[in-house]
């Protein structure tokens, strides 16, 4: 950090010699700044001085290399200094060389960014062009690091929150004008106060890593609302942090009193540059080969893309693994984050293939930081062998995937789901319980970003992708979901008040599930996309969360679906099930609705609907019953008194003298012994 008392010069000035390589990036000295990158192929690095009109004031060769660092010690520059990286060397695409000293680079390391990165044409023109993309790149922009590094928050999560922070904030009624749509919204009192009403104690962030649009969409009118698409790992984006990253900062100091822990959906496996025709903006231009992996064709080296972005960032390369750890390293102490979601976590174990012991994941497990953290996996890539759910071991929580698959399937009515569903909602078992796993390595969800909301789930029985300009092609065809009778909104009322019904009954499932919990942004309000189940290119009304009509009802019941499952160890008991006796207690009994255990025969009977689950973990009893048929059904219970404790058709006078219940139509009951929760 710079000295007050230390006389500088006037102007920036090299230090010849006098550049360290110990930390990469924009380092602030006693007299000015330390600037380092690597890159193994690039035979010259210059860093670009700017000044606030945006124009080049002064260029400094790196003068000191180091086990392929360059770096240089640039006299009489503080913080709020603008600049970029220029690289020289071969130019052969064809060998993954793309060396154009022409090109302005983002430092790999910037933790700001003066604008956003905006497509143009001029970004990925052919050296022998010799334009000067200056003009068109984000400068990085040197910060003071004034605020006190913290350790992640300790306490682990009971229910994340996914949310995309334009998409939550540009409609809130209580965010002004100005502020919507960014981090800062975030802070508003009611936005705390509706996630602490609900439950939400870890809010999980869609990418805040700066973005750029994917190329084919600003000539369909679309910018790219999502943020999976990142240039520079440590910079939030000038969007949602316009005053630079001490808005983030401060949001995450104010969860953490509120008890909330943030933490961030980061993207380390691939970059906004594309594929070799792609625009050039940082990682591309300074080692294409180091930082990104390719594969030998004919002769030619072809970027490999696993992600289906076009590039795959090389995990296990030193440089990218230190890039990462950085990276990380630099949310957490500085940003206040406690954890990351992992996009595409197979990425970080390829070597090429997926190897769960790979050297990037070994360095994550054991950082002394980032060990502390929230880690959670999404554990698969659209490569070869790339879908590694329950590989990623008992450091990381993984998103399950086949908990949303099975839960949708078996409430549209797919036969044969009895089992499955059994399965599911008592922790996934044959996926997580090995190598010391338990139920809460498994994120349970209905919905996520990629896919519908929870109301289009039970609205739309095909996707409605059309605004994306892709004719309906892009987005996931196989989603389980219906649409009561009509495709689409209807002002039919038994139709809609069928959807809600049948949104309750989800929304239970996954409350008395065994397993974390995940509520995507607005299911709770019953949101719409329109049934549009790949929105990522609408920043508008398609993804903003639509406060002004929320269902209040729903995120009544979603507080008392929360309050009921905190209150209960038989749910939350963090072990698997076995339904063997421990002491006199079974964990649990699976029952027909005549009141027997269920048999083998029940089990595999294609027509089975209607399933109960009797838990008991110490003094807590309770007894879960699912039945997704259309009409009622009588249900023998137990012997001993019962009270419901949740309804999801919110009829409660369901027991009758007999010492049976009648299940309402399309619904989870979740019946108490009173005498034994009180005792």
């Amino acid at each position: 950090m710079s000295s007050p008392n230390v006389a500088r010069p006037l102007g920036p000035v090299l230090v010849p010699g006098g550049g360290n390589t110990d930390n990469l990036g924009a380092t602030l000295t006693e007299d000015g700044i330390n600037f380092a990158v690597y890159s193994e192929t690039a035979s010259a690095i210059w860093v670009s001085i700017f000044n606030e009109q945006d124009e080049e004031v002064e260029r400094f060769l790196t003068d000191v290399h180091e086990d392929n660092i360059h770096a240089v010690r640039i006299a009489g520059l503080g913080a709020g200094t603008r600049y970029g990286l220029r690289a020289d060397g071969e130019y052969n695409p064809d060998q993954g060389l793309f060396f154009d000293p022409q090109k302005l680079l983002v430092d790999p390391y910037a933790k700001r960014l003066d604008r956003v990165f905006v497509r143009s044409p001029r970004l990925r023109l052919d050296r022998s062009e010799a334009v000067d993309t200056a003009p068109l790149v984000p400068k990085a922009v040197v910060v003071s690091d004034t605020w006190k590094p913290v350790m992640p928050r300790r306490k682990g999560p009971g229910l994340f929150y996914e949310m995309n922070v334009r998409g939550y904030t540009m409609r809130h009624p209580s965010v002004q004008g100005p502020l919507r749509g960014t981090i800062a919204a975030l802070t508003t009192q009611r936005v705390i106060d509706h996630l602490k009403y609900i439950g939400v104690d870890t809010l999980q962030l869609m990418p805040t890593a700066a973005w750029i649009d994917e190329g084919h969409l600003p000539a369909l009118g679309l910018t790219n609302a999502w943020g999976y698409n990142p240039v520079t790992y440590s910079a939030v984006d000038p969007r949602l942090a316009p005053r630079g990253p001490h808005e983030l900062r401060h949001m995450t100091d104010l969860y953490r009193k509120n008890g909330i822990s943030v933490i961030l959906d980061v993207v380390y496996n691939h970059t906004g540059e594309g594929d070799a025709q792609g625009p050039m903006l940082s990682l591309m231009g300074l080692d294409a080969k180091t930082y990104y992996r390719f594969v030998e064709v004919d002769g030619k080296q072809q970027l490999v893309n696993d992600t289906g972005t076009g590039n795959t960032l090389r995990c296990d390369h030193p440089a990218t693994q230190r890039l990462v750890i950085d990276s990380l390293r630099y949310w957490v102490q500085e940003m206040g984050v406690s954890g990351f979601r992992f996009d595409l976590a197979t990425v970080l174990g390829r070597e090429p293939g997926f190897n769960p012991n790979a050297v990037m994941l070994q360095k994550i497990k054991a950082d002394p930081i980032l060990s502390k953290c929230i880690l959670v996996a999404e554990p698969w890539d659209i490569g070869p062998g790339g879908y590694g759910l329950g590989q990623f071991g008992k450091e990381f929580k993984e998103h399950n995937d086949t908990y949303r698959d099975q839960v949708r399937s078996f409430w549209r009515g797919d036969p044969g789901k009895i089992g499955a569903l059994a399965g599911k909602v008592a922790g996934s078992a044959d996926i997580f319980n090995h190598g010391g796993r338990k139920p809460n390595h498994g994120v349970n969800m209905l919905a996520v970003h990629d896919g519908f909301t929870l109301r289009d789930l039970v609205t739309y029985s095909e996707k409605h992708n059309e605004a994306n300009g892709e004719d309906n092609r892009d987005g996931h065809n196989h989603n389980s979901s219906w649409n009561c009778g009509v495709e689409g909104e209807t002002d039919d009322e038994a139709i809609n008040a069928a959807r809600r019904n049948d949104v309750r009954a989800l929304l239970a499932t996954l409350f008395v599930s065994r397993g974390l919990p995940l509520v995507q942004q607005g299911d709770e309000f019953y949101r719409t996309q329109q049934g549009n189940n790949n929105a990522y290119a609408q920043d508008n009304e398609i993804t903003w969360v639509d406060w002004e009509n929320a269902d209040g009802d729903l995120v009544d019941f979603v507080c008392q679906l929360h309050e009921f499952r905190k209150s209960h160890p038989a749910i939350t008991h963090d072990q698997f099930l076995t339904g063997r006796a421990k002491q006199g207690v079974r964990d649990v009994v699976w029952l027909h609705p005549d009141g027997r255990e269920m048999t083998e025969g029940d089990w595999h009977d294609p027509s089975g609907s209607v399933l109960g689950m009797q838990l008991r973990y110490r003094k807590d009893e309770v007894l879960v019953w699912f039945n997704r048929k259309a009409e009622p059904v009588s249900a023998q219970l137990p012997k001993g008194e019962w009270t419901v404790g949740i309804a999801s058709d919110g009829i409660e006078d369901l027991i009758g003298e007999s010492g049976a219940a009648t299940l309402p139509p399309r619904s989870v009951t979740a019946l108490i012994r009173p005498e034994v929760a009180s005792s």
